[in-house]
């Protein structure tokens, strides 16, 4: 493996541009497919989004999770095709146009002609795709765009024909005429998804109308309510509901007559009587709420003080009724129209019970008046044109924009005296999507699938597939299913796929066309493309003798994008087989936004065509909002550019950042830029440098002149003795099954937490822990055993990881390749891991309660101002499990002790020695499962004995209140009992649910020496990082004592040598023994140290001599002699030792120019380094980073 830098040094979006490089020159994405083309097919969907703008967060976050999920099926052996979609069609790319172009009305497109307005669709409808393919790339993604599918290409819109031409055989087509949302900003009706996904809070103009009842006694009118005004001219029918009861009212200052629903008496204005004449002037009566800019709610207090109550009676009673017409304009129809009708969907929380019917323009309006036979569909009349003027009809008003008609329209009404208030009302109204104009509803002709029909069968195929979450299918996806109404497919609009039906003038004979073949057999004309301005020009002569002209509409896009399984494959023209042996599609994944939307239009298509569900499995997630929690915007810009945060922090951050965050589970997430960072910091740093210590201490085994690193077999690892080891090994193989269990129930959720945990388990207790085995201390075998081991883990979990960070795995994987012969070209070509080896959960467990007992004796040690730089003599660990306890005291005993630095560990399982033990009911987890119980439950919990806790624990439940509880429903606490005669400051104790923790804080002298020892070693370790060394970086170690009385130093570099030695890695040396030539790297002088005084000198290891040895070896010739010492000098340290260990001891040296050839020997009496000049004389020897050489007489 080759070297690797600092983690600060580490670029990671720059490493990722490489493996794009990479992946690029090695055709990895290709190469993949090509690995797994005979593998089980796993068919996924891609919706089609427009190309008319940028990718966003929202696009990125999909991408990410459908990227993932491809990733891994993928690894877990399938093939799995990829192509980008487009959607091509539709409002977004007419409405660029019509901006473009200033497109205000639909005559302005006929005028330029369609062929010329298409055209100027289809040149921007790629507009941006190099930039989308600029961003997907970066971000990691793998998907073909190559060979991508656009809803405009002919193939996708043959099998759009097919599509429909299948429904209409099945009877599930018919032509009506519907109110619908309607945009008069893009010309079009838009369907009820597409209406609800503009709301906003408006201000209206609201009034209150009379309504003369024709033959009343009293000449009372009734009085509604409205909100839109321009709908009054084609007021045809009042609406009451038969349940309310309803009042007729005098104004006891007007004299004037009102019929209203009892409960919306106070929505009248409160007259006051007129004033009386002052100074010769008459005041008249205020009017009240005029311009009044609340609902029409209020209370009812003082209402009477204005009305009287003449009558009451049924809602029921006013049905059939007739009234005198606001305007003349539909007087034709008086035989059948201006009278009341009643239904249940007029309500009394707003207006006044009454409601006025406009036919053409409200969905209930239209139903009720149809009903009741107010008129046909045959004779509607629909008095606003596609613009949203109105007609001739309306002649007062004729070419007004119905919106700007309202002012008008409400002087007018004012006019005939039959205006009772006026005001305006703040609601929620919804508004294009597409071009930001208020919505209407409409009355229109449109072609349409009968929905309605298929929804049983909906609801059923619902249930047979698999969302995650699985609140969105169950209840807002059912939901919306359930009140499904018959979907309008057709629009009036331009560039789109043409419906395929040609129709006789009469419309009593219609060919439906499912193919390109057949149009071309039935016309007898070729053709090339099926936009309409290809396409319309074509007659077909059907077998009466009749010219058959296409309809003028076009599809709604989103029925395209529902062909989207059949098309994007050209089927049935192509590719049956390989759709009908993987329909259902196995995966989709989209936005909380499509369940009314793709979602929807696949499941009604599917169910329609095949009687099943489009999908298996599906992926909802939730909106990326920014970080104000507001929709993120451009003209605001209150969120980060998405390459801005890739080049600052890398894709995989970006990746990892969204998919452990709510938005998986279809919540909503405010976008944090640092969030980002943090992911960087808190995961990726870590991860890189356990992998960076892999690589240091691997590369160190050359520099000592051992073997290279050769990692051992992986069933040979599963043999190791070590706790550590075998612990690793398990966590890894229980990451395995819990990644796989999790992936194939597609919860990334899940999945993501639980990586990020094995990889802090992975830093910060096996590397931590293990680094002395790592960095050699403890004998060459078990150093390879447990690099070995790392390399393992390291591996492995980057295989896991690969589908969710693939770049960072690939840096890694391409580095350790290089150790072992016979691994893929990529990670992204080699297997998901398989389970090896059974796991070990009960050594799982024990190392998690392990940390714990760390975690949880650093909290006394703080409470008690205890560093962990001083020793303790005593813990004492109580559980009540004997295996926890013998694990605790015996595998895992040197860790704790060391981590904790404490001499001892007492393992107890009596649980009442140390502690009184009490139980609390866990609410969060019994709240919602006992509902109304949970106060006896609790009660009787919280009174549970000492005896009955210990026995709870032992059988893992307890009856309580005929309720069955198990442990993860009660919580035992233990409070620590202090032994009598015993203080806060002698002993102390913290734990948690499952264990405790007791510290012994007596001071004791004879630990002194042990915790000075940890000073020292600290502000060594302190100056190392000071001056910049990397944690290889071998160095000479100086002390040198400041104290005029050097007993204290002294007997604690005696005594505490060992540990010294092992923890900085070498000999703690004498001052006195610094060669004068010595480098130094770095020096620090300490004062009032655990009452010491010292100096750190680190110095760079260099070569020593025994002068008076080397002289006679070039009898005595001084010059030569200072040459050799020169030259030597000169070599790179590591270099020179390695020549020794490879001539076993000894050297020769010939290269220095007119100098004799000499031997040197390392021997006994030739030394290594200044270490082993003291070592000598303690009697130990050993290699260090120094030399002191001599010639071989030295023995």
């Amino acid at each position: 493996m080759d070297e690797v830098c600092e983690g600060k040094d580490f670029s990671f979006p720059k490493q990722e541009e490489k493996v794009l490089e990479f992946w690029s020159k090695v055709k990895a994405f290709e190469t993949q497919l090509e690995l797994t083309k005979d593998k089980p097919e796993y068919i996924f969907y891609d919706g089609p989004p427009f190309a008319t703008g940028l990718p966003h967060y929202g696009h990125i976050l999909a991408g990410t999770i459908k990227d993932i999920v491809t990733r891994y099926q993928s690894m877990t052996g399938h093939h799995v095709t990829r192509r980008f979609g487009w959607d091509c069609h539709g409002l977004p790319v007419e409405n660029e146009i019509d901006k473009k172009l200033g497109i205000k009305k639909r005559e302005d497109v006929i005028k330029m002609g369609i062929d010329k307005y298409n055209e100027e669709c289809r040149s921007i409808v790629t507009r941006y795709v190099s930039e989308w393919e600029k961003v997907i790339t970066r971000t990691g993604r793998w998907i073909d765009f190559k060979n991508d599918y656009k809803t405009m290409d002919r193939n996708f819109m043959e099998s759009v024909w097919w599509v429909f031409a299948q429904l209409f055989e099945k009877g599930l087509v018919y032509k009506g005429f519907k109110v619908m949302p309607y945009s008069t900003g893009c010309k079009t009706p838009l369907s009820n998804f597409e209406a609800g996904q503009n709301y906003q809070d408006v201000p209206d103009p609201e009034i209150m109308m009379t309504f003369p009842v024709i033959g009343d006694p009293h000449n009372a009118s009734f009085v509604a309510w409205t909100t839109t005004p321009w709908t009054l001219p084609s007021n045809l029918a009042l609406c009451v509901n038969a349940n309310f009861t309803y009042v007729k009212v005098r104004n006891k200052y007007s004299g004037k007559i009102y019929i209203i629903a009892e409960s919306r008496l106070s929505a009248l204005p409160k007259d006051k009587p007129k004033e009386a004449v002052v100074n010769g002037s008459v005041g008249a009566p205020k009017k009240a709420n005029v311009k009044s800019k609340e609902s029409s709610g209020g209370k009812t207090e003082n209402v009477l003080d204005s009305f009287e109550v003449l009558e009451k009676f049924p809602g029921s009673s006013l049905v059939g009724k007739k009234y005198e017409p606001l305007f003349g304009y539909f007087i034709e129809l008086s035989d059948t129209a201006f009278r009341v009708v009643s239904d249940n969907y007029v309500t009394d929380d707003s207006g006044t019970g009454i409601v006025h019917c406009a036919p053409a323009f409200g969905e209930d309006d239209f139903r009720v008046c149809i009903e009741n036979h107010i008129l046909n569909k045959d004779n509607l009349t629909v008095a606003v044109d596609d613009d949203g003027c109105f007609t001739e009809k309306i002649t007062d008003f004729s070419g007004c924009y119905i919106k700007d008609a309202d002012k008008d329209i409400i002087e007018a009404v004012k006019a005939k005296g039959r205006l009772v208030k006026q005001g305006t009302f703040t609601h929620s109204y919804p508004f294009c999507w597409r071009s930001g104009t208020p919505l209407i509803y409409r009355a229109v002709p449109s072609w349409f699938v009968k929905v309605e029909l298929l929804k049983e069968k909906l609801l059923e195929n619902n249930k047979q597939t698999y969302w995650v979450p699985d609140f969105v299918k169950d209840k807002r996806f059912h939901n919306w299913l359930e009140n499904a109404r018959d979907w309008a497919i057709s629009r009036s609009r331009f560039w789109g796929t043409p419906l395929p039906l040609w129709i006789s003038e009469d419309e009593k004979e219609i060919i439906v066309i499912d193919s390109v073949a057949k149009l071309e057999k039935l016309s007898g004309v070729k053709v090339f493309d099926l936009h309409r301005h290809n396409i319309d020009h074509i007659t077909i002569q059907s077998e009466s003798g009749r010219v058959l002209r296409r309809v003028d509409d076009v599809f709604d896009c989103w029925f395209e994008s529902g062909s989207m399984p059949y098309a994007y494959i050209h089927y049935p023209f192509e590719n049956i087989e390989l759709f009908e042996k993987n329909f259902p599609g196995h995966f989709v994944a989209e936005g909380l936004d499509q369940t009314r939307g793709w979602f929807y239009t696949l499941m009604v298509l599917a169910t329609a065509l095949f009687g099943k569900p489009a999908f298996r499995n599906l992926i909802c997630n939730g909106l990326v909002l920014a970080e104000d929690g507001k929709k993120m915007s451009k003209s605001l810009k209150n969120y980060p550019p998405p390459m801005e945060v890739v080049d600052d922090y890398g894709a995989d951050a970006l990746r990892l950042y969204l998919i452990n965050s709510p938005v998986v589970r279809a919540e909503p997430l405010r976008f944090k830029k640092e969030g980002v960072y943090g992911v960087v910091r808190d995961v990726f740093l870590p991860w890189y440098n356990a992998y960076r210590f892999l690589v240091q201490n691997a590369k160190r085994l050359e520099v000592e002149g051992l073997a290279p690193f050769i990692p051992i077999d992986h069933a040979t690892l599963q043999k190791s003795s070590n706790v550590l080891d075998q612990w690793i090994n398990s966590a890894t193989q229980s990451l395995i099954h819990f990644v796989k269990q999790e992936m194939n129930a597609y919860r990334l959720y899940t999945v993501v937490p639980y990586l990020l945990k094995f990889l802090d388990n992975l830093t910060n207790i096996y590397v931590r822990f293990n680094r002395k085995r790592l960095k050699g201390r403890t004998g060459e075998e078990d150093c390879r055993t447990a690099l070995s081991t790392l390399y393992n883990v390291l591996l492995l979990s980057c295989k896991v990881m690969a589908p969710f960070t693939p770049f960072f795995t690939e840096v890694l994987f391409q580095n350790m390749r290089k150790a072992c012969n016979g691994l893929e070209e990529s990670i992204h070509y080699c297997s998901f891991p398989e389970e090896e080896g059974e796991r070990d959960e009960r050594i799982e467990q024990s190392v998690s309660r392990m940390m714990t007992i760390i975690d949880l004796a650093r909290n006394i040690r703080e409470r008690n101002n205890k560093p962990l730089k001083t020793p303790l003599r005593e813990m004492v660990i109580v559980h009540p499990d004997v295996n926890f306890l013998d694990d605790i005291a015996g595998k895992l005993r040197e860790y704790v002790l060391e981590e904790l630095n404490i001499r001892s560990l007492v393992p107890c399982n009596d649980t009442l020695k140390y502690a009184s033990l009490r139980a609390e009911p866990d609410f969060s987890i019994l709240g919602k499962r006992l509902g109304k119980s949970m106060g006896i439950v609790a009660k009787e919990v919280k009174a549970m004995s000492q005896e009955s806790i210990l026995s709870f624990e032992s059988a893992g439940e307890v009856v309580i209140a005929n309720h069955c509880l198990k442990l993860t429903d009660i919580k035992i606490l233990r409070d620590f009992k202090r032994p009598d005669g015993m203080t806060e400051e002698e002993i102390d104790a913290a734990g948690d649910t499952d264990v405790l923790v007791i510290l012994d804080l007596h001071p004791d002298e004879s630990l002194l020496e042990a915790g000075a020892a940890r000073e020292i070693v600290n502000r060594i370790q302190k100056l190392r990082k000071k001056i910049a060394l990397e944690p290889t970086d071998m160095v000479e170690v100086y002390f040198e004592s400041l104290d005029g009385d050097k007993n204290l130093s002294q007997r604690v570099l005696h005594s505490q040598a060992s540990y010294i030695r092992d923890a900085i890695g070498s000999q703690l040396l004498s001052h006195s023994l610094m060669p004068a030539h010595a480098v130094v790297l770095g020096e620090e002088r300490f004062h009032g140290i655990s009452g010491m005084s010292f100096g750190i000198i680190l110095a760079r290891p260099t070569v020593m001599f025994n002068s008076k040895a080397i002289l006679p070896l070039f009898q005595g010739n001084k010059k030569y002699a200072h040459n050799l010492e020169t030259y030597l000098l000169s070599r790179d340290n590591s270099n020179l030792k390695s020549e020794f260990q490879n001539g076993n001891g000894k050297i020769i040296v010939d290269s220095i120019e007119e100098q004799p050839s000499v031997s040197l020997v390392l021997g006994i009496g030739s030394f290594c380094c200044v270490s082993d000049v003291s070592k000598l004389f303690s009697g130990k020897a050993s290699w260090h980073g120094s030399m002191f050489i001599g010639p071989s007489i030295f023995y």
